[in-house]
């Protein structure tokens, strides 16, 4: 009986935000690849498309006429996966399996900037920090309705990550409940602040700060790597040093800072397969429910498909459905990986 070895047995990782497993299988990643190739999106794109619904000056669907914006652009989604209409509802707690209830929210769309050209690693940092002291602003104003208890931040780049438009932009989705995810997390930040008296995440960023294996990008406020428990191939979360519980604790430095290790870590993205390299991610912190969290720790999730090249992506079926999350790459390759490229975009070399 041999000793285990984590860079080449199978095994699992358990993720303590969420309360779950991922099956690690780093043999496989030797298996040759037969199966869907994606075709790469050309990124010849000029930096006004006249056809474009989010460009400056041109008409949406709903017949309204975007203004001639020169930094950040927030709009009410006008395909709007939550309404703000107050529903009537009488819920008698009696049905067992047929359990459902209104929910109440408010979706917006926001513009990164004028330009249908760019994407997040190609924008200059004064462009990023826009972005973010939008999302500050929007956390702020969306958090204050009475009914919103959670305001999620996310963008989906890439038409593989189901984009429908390439103009540079995110999304804005807030509740009034904890969407399932954020439950989960909060749950579990919660039993551990509880059980110790610390912060889960600031006691998980010390470990990794000293181990050195995992980290990608660091800087004075911030920290870029792959988690201990990552799923995706290139999965990777941006957290804060300090103990900040949502984006509108940010000094006017750690603005700065995040908007330099976004820039830094995207970049790396893209240049991994030298593509425009596509992802969800999304910031998680604390709920907007007037009640004090010091549970939450601010973070930034990165999931990225992409698994051996620009085309070959990474599917979640079979056992991932029926059984648990499973990856083939090792967290600390992927780290590694990231961690030697480059942090000047491609582009520009």
């Amino acid at each position: 009986m041999r000793n285990f070895d984590i860079n080449e047995d199978p095994h699992r990782r358990y993720n303590p935000l969420i309360n779950e497993w991922v099956l690690v299988s780093p043999h496989r990643a030797k298996r040759p690849w037969q199966g869907q190739k994606e075709n790469v999106a050309t990124d010849d794109r000029p930096e006004y498309e006249p056809e474009c619904y989010l460009c400056p000056g041109n008409v949406r669907v709903n017949g309204e006429v975007n203004p001639e914006y020169t930094s950040s652009f927030v709009f009410e989604n006008d395909f709007a996966a939550l309404k703000q209409d107050e529903i009537n509802f009488e819920d008698n707690g009696s049905d067992t399996f047929f359990k459902a209830r209104p929910e109440r929210g408010i979706s917006k769309v926001v513009c990164f900037s004028p330009k249908h050209n760019l994407t997040l690693p190609e924008m200059e940092l004064d462009t990023i920090e826009d972005v973010v002291r939008t999302w500050q602003k929007e956390y702020t104003d969306l958090g204050s309705v009475d009914y919103i208890n959670y305001v999620q931040i996310f963008e989906n780049k890439g038409s593989v990550m189901g984009c429908s438009n390439p103009h540079p932009h995110g999304q804005i989705w807030a509740q009034s409940s904890l969407p399932t995810q954020v439950e989960k997390t909060q749950n579990n930040l919660k039993a551990y602040h509880d059980k110790f008296g610390t912060n889960l995440l600031v006691d998980y960023l010390e470990k990794e700060l000293l181990l050195e294996e995992r980290i990608v990008v660091e800087n004075e406020h911030f920290v870029a790597l792959v988690p201990f428990w990552a799923v995706w191939p290139f999965e990777t979360m941006i957290v804060a040093k300090r103990h900040v519980t949502k984006i509108t604790d940010f000094t006017k430095d750690e603005v700065a800072a995040f908007a330099v290790i976004l820039k830094k870590l995207t970049a790396k993205y893209d240049n991994l397969f030298e593509t425009s390299f596509p992802y969800s991610s999304g910031i998680h912190q604390a709920p907007t429910d007037g009640q004090e969290h010091p549970e939450w720790q601010f973070h930034m999730h990165f999931y990225p498909p992409l698994l051996r090249s620009a085309s070959v992506k990474k599917f979640m079926v079979g056992y991932e459905m029926m059984g648990e999350s499973q990856r083939d790459i090792t967290a600390e390759k992927s780290a590694q990986m990231l961690r030697d490229l480059s942090d000047v975009h491609y582009k520009t070399k």
